[in-house]
C-alpha cells in the first residue's frame, strides 16, 4: 500500500513573504499568497507534503504583533494538531523571534515540528529568499520529527526561544548566539539530533485564554538616572527585563539607582538581568557591579536572550504565578531557553 502523504498546516499571519508593492511600500494583500503558492511548481512535486493554508484576518506586518496574536497562533495549532504532521508559520521578520520565543511556553506537550519562517524579499519579486525558505521549512515540518518550535531562515534551523534577528537586510537575518543551529541546510539537510529536545511524554495542552501581564524591557546606558528607572518601574508594571552591561553589570555607585530597584522588587516586580551582549551569560557574582543587583533582588537571566526572557515573563506572570514563583521559574530551563 502506498504511504499517505504528509500533511503540513500553514498559518499565514502576514509579513513580507506574501506582500505586494502597494505604491507606498510593501503591504499584505488578502488572497495573494494563496495565488502565488498555487503557481509554484515545486509545491506540486511528489516529495512535498500536502499543504493547507490558513490566512489570518487581518494579515499583519509583524511590527503590529502583540501577545494576543501569540495566543491566537498557539490556539490555531492546538485546534489543528491531530490532523497534521507538522506546522509552518509564515510571519514577518521584525518580531518573528518574539513569537518563536513565546510559542514554546504556550504549546506545552508539543511533539510535532512547528517552524516559523518568512523572507526579506517577497515572493512577488523575481529575486527573493521567500521561495527557498518556504519550501525547506515545509520539508522540515513534514519529514523531520523535531518536537520543538523552531525558526528556519537562511539555511539554518534555530531553536525558536534562542533566536534573535541580527541583520535587517541580509538573507542571513537570524542567529542563535548562545546555542548552535539545530540543523543546517546545504546540499543535504544535516540535523544535529543530539541538540534536539526529547519528545514530551505529555499530550499537548490547550493554551491559556489570556496572558494578563504587564512586563517591559529596559536597556541600560551610561548616565541612566534613578528617576528615569523609578518611572519605568511604577505600577502596573509586574516584570522587567533589565538589559545590563557585560556579564550582568550596572552602576553600583548610584545608591538611588539601586534603591529604585530594591523598592520595586520589594513590592513584587520581577526584575530579570540579561546581558546586552550578543553572546555570553550573566554572572552576577563576577563583579561588584553585578553583585549589587543580586543584593537588591534582581535575578539572573543566565544566557537567555532578552526576547526569550520577556516572553517567559509574559507567560509566567500571565498564568498567575506569584513574584517568588516567577523568580524561581525564570532561573530554570523550561523549553531550552537557557543553559543550566
Amino acid at each position: 500500500m502506498p504511504s499517505m502523504p504528509k500533511r503540513v498546516y500553514i498559518a499565514y499571519t502576514g509579513g513580507t513573504i506574501g506582500m505586494i508593492n502597494a505604491g507606498d511600500g510593501y503591504a499584505p494583500a488578502t488572497g495573494y499568497l494563496e495565488q502565488r503558492l498555487r503557481a509554484m511548481p515545486e509545491l506540486r512535486d511528489a516529495a512535498m507534503p500536502e499543504i493547507i493554508l490558513h490566512e489570518y484576518t487581518p494579515l499583519l506586518d509583524s511590527s503590529n504583533m502583540t501577545p494576543r496574536e501569540w495566543l491566537a497562533i498557539a490556539r490555531d495549532i492546538f485546534e489543528n494538531y491531530d490532523a497534521f504532521d507538522g506546522f509552518c508559520i509564515l510571519h514577518g521578520t521584525d518580531t518573528m523571534a518574539y513569537t518563536a520565543s513565546a510559542l514554546p511556553f504556550l504549546l506545552q506537550g508539543l511533539n510535532k515540528p512547528v517552524i516559523l519562517t518568512g523572507s526579506q524579499i517577497p515572493l512577488v519579486e523575481l529575486r527573493n529568499d521567500a521561495r527557498e525558505n518556504l519550501t525547506t521549512a515545509l520539508l522540515l515540518a513534514a519529514n523531520y520529527a523535531i518536537p520543538e518550535v523552531c525558526l528556519y531562515f537562511g539555511d539554518k534551523l534555530l531553536r525558536g526561544c534562542r533566536a534573535v534577528k541580527v541583520n535587517a537586510q541580509g538573507f542571513d537575518a537570524f542567529d542563535s548566539p548562545n546555542y548552535p543551529p539545530l540543523a543546517t541546510v546545504g546540499v543535504e539537510i544535516q540535523v544535529r539530533w543530539n541538540l534536539i529536545r526529547a519528545a514530551s511524554e505529555k499530550i499537548l495542552r490547550a493554551p491559556p485564554k489570556a496572558l494578563n501581564a504587564t512586563v517591559a524591557s529596559l536597556r541600560l546606558f551610561p548616565g541612566i538616572s534613578a528617576e528615569f528607572l523609578r518611572n519605568v518601574l511604577q505600577p502596573p508594571l509586574q516584570g522587567l527585563v533589565l538589559e545590563t552591561f557585560g556579564t550582568g553589570n550596572a552602576p553600583n555607585h548610584d545608591q538611588a539607582f539601586l534603591d529604585a530597584l530594591a523598592e520595586a522588587t520589594a513590592r513584587g516586580v520581577v526584575i530579570v538581568d540579561c546581558t546586552q551582549c550578543l553572546r555570553g551569560a550573566v554572572k552576577l557574582n563576577a563583579y561588584a557591579t553585578g553583585a549589587a543587583l543580586l543584593d537588591v533582588g534582581v535575578v539572573s537571566g543566565a544566557d537567555m536572550t532578552p526576547i526569550a526572557a520577556l516572553t517567559k515573563l509574559h507567560y509566567l506572570i500571565g498564568r498567575g504565578h506569584s513574584a517568588d514563583e516567577t523568580r524561581a521559574w525564570m532561573q530554570q530551563d523550561l523549553y531550552g531557553e537557557l543553559t543550566m
